[in-house]
Order: C-alpha cells, then sequence, then structure tokens
C-alpha cells in the first residue's frame, strides 16, 4: 500500500535504489514524480523503462544513451532491436559492440570489426560467436595471447577450418 509519507521521504534521499525497490514492490506502475529523478542514471532509466514501463521510454533514451553497457541492454531487452541512434557511443566499445552484433545485430558489424580486431579476447569472441568461423584481419591480435590463440585453433578445428600454425609460429 502507497505510503504518502515514505514517498516523501525517499524523494528528498534521492537514492535510485530504494526508490527503485518501493516503485517496482509497492507502487508497481508508475510513479511521475519519480522519474525526474530516474531518468537520469542510466541503468536505473533501463530498469525503469524494462520493468515498469515495459518498453520504450523516449523521454528517458538521452540519459540512456551515455552509456555502451545500458545502450546495449536496452536495445537488447525493451527495444528488442538495433538502436541506430546510440550505436556510435557503442562503436567506441569494442567488447559490447561484439556483444551488441551477436545479439542485437545478429551478424557481423563491419563499422566496428577494425576496433574489435585490435584485442585478443574481443576478436576471438567475435570470430567464434558473431563470424562463426576464421578472421584472418584478427588472427595477429589473437595470437598475442597464447590461451585465445589456443582456443581459436581448437575453434576453428572443431569446424573444419584448420589452418596451418607453421606459418604462424615463431621458429
Amino acid at each position: 500500500m502507497r505510503d504518502p509519507q515514505e514517498e516523501e521521504r525517499l524523494l528528498k534521499a534521492k537514492n535510485y535504489e530504494p526508490i527503485f525497490k518501493y516503485i517496482r514492490e509497492t507502487i508497481k506502475g508508475r510513479w511521475p514524480e519519480a522519474e525526474l529523478f530516474i531518468i537520469r542514471h542510466p541503468f536505473y532509466a533501463y530498469y525503469y523503462a524494462r520493468d515498469i514501463i515495459k518498453g520504450r521510454w523516449p523521454e528517458a533514451e538521452e540519459f540512456i544513451a551515455r552509456n555502451s553497457t545500458v545502450i546495449y541492454y536496452y536495445a537488447r531487452d525493451v527495444i528488442k532491436d538495433r538502436w541506430p541512434e546510440a550505436e556510435p557511443t557503442i562503436e567506441k566499445d569494442p567488447p559490447t559492440a561484439c556483444c551488441y552484433a551477436e545479439d542485437i545485430i545478429k551478424g557481423r558489424w563491419p563499422e566496428v570489426e577494425s576496433a574489435i580486431a585490435v584485442d585478443p579476447l574481443t576478436a576471438y569472441t567475435y570470430a567464434r560467436e558473431v563470424i562463426k568461423g576464421r578472421w584472418p584481419e584478427a588472427e595477429e591480435a589473437i595470437m598475442e595471447n597464447d590461451v585465445y590463440w589456443s582456443e581459436y585453433l581448437s575453434f576453428l578445428e572443431t569446424i573444419g577450418q584448420d589452418i596451418d600454425t607453421w606459418r604462424t609460429e615463431s621458429w
């Protein structure tokens, strides 16, 4: 049951977690008086859109679009599609861009491949999860890490795309 005194106390305290818990467990719907506060925090704005509004929250999108991880979650869980207006932010975060390509785009994302290709773990993950095969352009970076290079070679072997490692090993 809603408690006006508790609501006043929560709004004055300006603490995201108790406010969101009160909305989720007590109000179980939108609380316009708290939205002006929640909207400014990318994660809580995303949670509010996903769990309370159960859809897009256009007024909050400029705040959500400031954090690449939240953009990914918002696109995946709320929009359930690409969010082109926010993609420039994700493009600057290769690990999140890799997840976005895999789960949102559901395929290669050429605009970010050069950034992804320089980090061994992200390049290996992109090859395995997005390309689902060999990625020669990133092999030099993957090779920098013995564990990821070994995993990459094992992955290629399991899908029948072995490569001649004698050409890549230093003697």
